[in-house]
């Protein structure tokens, strides 16, 4: 099997994101699933996604909601990107990969082409791809200028790198057992460190990393450009859902993607998620993309009890590939029973998740109806939605 190591286990401070840069969306997408995709359309067999420890459920909930969970295994990662390569490295033991090649989670826009020549390139040795550099590079010191190297012989480093599973192996176990691990910045230093000969394979300008604030307005730029989206930016949408569902024996009661313990659950060809599918309506109304029953009609059994979590990321996707991202959420359960509150923040925190926000951009309410109209009589629950989408190309 063809494997990608991915570490997406930092917390990416210097991107200036609200939360760890790669579930930051780009175009109502989010950066680590771009990346997973290109790997996938590159060629990649299986991917080793390594996380902090804190979000492996969450990552788990995010592959398995845009689908590319079955070509994912998540491992915890380490306290620096060398670390955490290691550990995947060991954790691959088992599974004899030949080759295996490494990419950074915050590089979305690696081209299928790209991937796929360094995959070949890793069963010939060690390699990284990388672009020369375009700019004058000046050695300084305490802002004084020291020397100008000769920008000839200076390529900038990109990902992927790696080479024969063997010898990244031990050139991990190297650096990890005489310290260069805490100072290597790349796995083409760790190959370099061990005595191996690295070779460069050409990148692409595209191939940006998302490290400061700018490179995400970057980044939604070039692949707005790719799916052919060209739009003015900035402008507003507000779109509201609504939705209902009666209670139902036998079904399981799932409300923003938790399971709430109830003796009865919601009727629906889905799983009658009846909050979020106020919220995916609200969404397509406000980007004028019709609504639910058009994008997944009861008719279809592709969608029989089917998550609306895996739904939700669609939605998201859709308003994305128009040109717009969600702004905040805010979402009214009306229900008279069952209680609610606990489970609340974990709903907030799946609809994050998946949109890629930060949790206090989303609102879940739940309120009773002092026991009138259907709610209150204990017949089925109701949703509300409201939305704002902000225009991004």
């Amino acid at each position: 099997m063809r494997w990608a190591i991915v570490p997406a286990a930092g917390c990416g401070m210097r991107s200036g994101a609200p939360k760890n840069k790669v579930v930051m969306p780009l175009l109502g997408v989010p950066v680590l699933i771009h990346t997973l995709r290109a790997l996938i359309r590159g060629g990649v067999d299986a991917v080793a996604l390594c996380g902090a420890p804190g979000e492996l459920t969450a990552l788990e909930t995010l592959t398995r909601a845009y689908g590319v969970d079955a070509a994912v295994k998540i491992l915890p990662g380490g306290q620096t990107r060398a670390q955490t390569v290691a550990l995947a490295l060991e954790a691959l033991e088992a599974d004899l990969p030949q080759s295996v090649i490494i990419h950074d989670a915050a590089r979305p826009l690696a081209s299928a082409d790209l991937i796929a020549a360094c995959l070949d390139a890793a069963r010939q040795g060690a390699f990284a791809a990388a672009v020369p550099v375009r700019d004058t590079i000046k050695q300084a010191r305490a802002q004084t200028i020291l020397h100008t190297p000769d920008r000839a012989s200076l390529w900038a480093a990109q990902t992927p790198q790696g080479g024969p599973y063997g010898a990244l192996l031990s050139a991990y176990r190297l650096a990890g057992a005489d310290g260069f691990l805490n100072e290597a910045t790349d796995d083409a230093s760790v190959c370099e460190h061990a005595g191996m000969q690295v070779r460069i394979l050409p990148g692409e300008p595209e191939n940006i990393k998302i490290t400061q604030p700018c490179d995400f307005t970057i980044a939604q730029a070039l692949l707005a450009q790719r799916e052919g989206i060209g739009r003015p930016a900035g402008a507003m949408r507000v779109g509201t859902g609504y939705d209902v569902h009666r209670f139902a024996p036998d079904r399981a009661l799932v409300l923003c993607g938790v399971q709430i313990p109830f003796e009865k659950g919601l009727l629906g060809h889905s799983d009658a998620d009846v909050a979020l599918h106020a919220l995916m309506d609200a969404m397509l109304g406000a980007a004028a993309l019709g609504d639910i029953g058009g994008l997944f009609p009861d008719t279809d059994m592709r969608y029989r009890g089917v998550s609306s979590m895996k739904l939700l990321a669609q939605v998201c996707q859709r308003v994305g590939q128009n040109g717009y991202a969600l702004e905040n959420a805010d979402i009214t359960i009306v229900a008279q029973q069952p209680r609610l509150m606990p489970y609340i923040m974990r709903m907030r925190e799946n609809i994050a998740g998946i949109a890629g926000l930060p949790v206090d951009t989303v609102s879940v309410k739940a309120t009773t109806t002092e026991r009138l109209g259907f709610e209150g009589r204990g017949e089925g629950i109701s949703a509300q939605a409201s939305v704002l989408l902000r225009r991004m190309v």
